[in-house]
């Protein structure tokens, strides 16, 4: 073999598809997610005060913080691309403003040791490792986990109110001012679920550098819209009130976790839809995006199976004269 082709066996890299990058590594994505999340974030810190930023930065650090431990413990390289601290944020952004720090701990370290690297880590995944913590945290302590706070605008002293989703919710105000509020975040909630205004904004920023698929978010609303209107629920105040925004933009479309064609995505946010609707007007608990979300998750291999992408160049068999 001579010189030449040893050089260019050198610089081949055989790997799976897809086999054409556009410039944007694991960990750019990543955290242009970080970025988009900060707008939920800020939202969270302005109505639920000084004790929502510790309640983040606590999540944030036990995510990475057991990520590098569970890297260590399976003897495999540890790279700080971002995902681990994504987990924590949308973990934090999840949870109940005055959820006790020890709490938050048990479900930041159950997110990434049990929901993400049991499974091989990064994109083996099944579930939502953030959604999945969150879920853990509801069996274990449904009563923390379903308390409610109004906004304190950085007063340490909350007053405990129920979610606007919730069956002793009551607004003393005009619809007008209701759908105000729900858009701005002016309202009880999880941290980062009130601002459907803000998470749109961060839902516009992953749609335009396209780090997500229109199609989750679309159909996922669309869908409740339409299921809420034909049960005859206030569709605005449907869509802006509890997780769906959030969970459109940022949980749903989750890479690892979501199907890998359009048609299977249309298929996956219109089962997410129907699940969200029946759970809210008919289950025992009054959201539901986050058990839809890890639902659909369970049945994604399923619809990779049986929606598949024609391979380049596929035709179908001729037809005999």
């Amino acid at each position: 073999m001579n010189r030449d082709n040893t050089d260019i066996q050198q610089k081949m890299l055989i790997t799976h598809a897809p086999h054409i990058w556009k410039g944007f590594s694991v960990s750019r994505i990543m955290y242009i997610v970080v970025i988009a999340l900060l707008f939920p974030t800020a939202a969270a810190i302005y109505f639920f005060g000084y004790y929502s930023i510790i309640l983040i930065l606590v999540c944030v650090a036990v995510a990475v913080l057991t990520e590098f431990i569970i890297k260590k413990l399976r003897h495999k390289r540890f790279v700080m691309d971002g995902s681990a601290v994504i987990t924590g944020l949308l973990f934090a952004l999840v949870l109940p403003p005055r959820l006790p720090l020890w709490m938050a701990i048990i479900g930041a370290a159950f997110s990434i040791a049990i929901a993400k690297e049991a499974f091989g880590g990064l994109g083996y995944n099944i579930f939502n490792p953030a959604l999945a913590g969150r879920a853990f945290l509801v069996v274990c302590f449904p009563g923390e986990m379903t308390t409610w706070v109004l906004p304190t605008y950085f007063n340490m002293d909350a007053v405990t109110g129920p979610s606007p989703l919730g069956e002793n919710f009551s607004y003393q105000v005009e619809r007008l001012q209701m759908y105000k509020d729900l858009l701005f975040g002016n309202t009880s909630g999880s941290m980062g679920e009130t601002s459907a205004l803000l998470i749109i904004a961060g839902g516009i920023i992953l749609l335009s550098f396209r780090i997500i698929d229109w199609r989750i978010p679309l159909f996922y609303i669309g869908t409740v819209a339409l299921g809420s209107f034909l049960v005859g629920q206030d569709v605005l105040y449907q869509l802006l009130a509890g997780g769906l925004m959030i969970g459109a933009f940022f949980m749903a479309t989750d890479y690892a976790t979501s199907p890998v064609t359009g048609n299977g995505r249309i298929i996956f946010a219109v089962g997410l839809g129907v699940l969200t609707v029946l759970f809210r007007n008919f289950g025992p608990m009054p959201e539901g995006v986050a058990f839809s979300i890890l639902i659909m998750n369970a049945f994604t291999p399923l619809i990779d199976k049986y929606v598949k992408l024609k391979p380049f160049g596929y035709q179908g068999k001729k037809k005999n004269a």
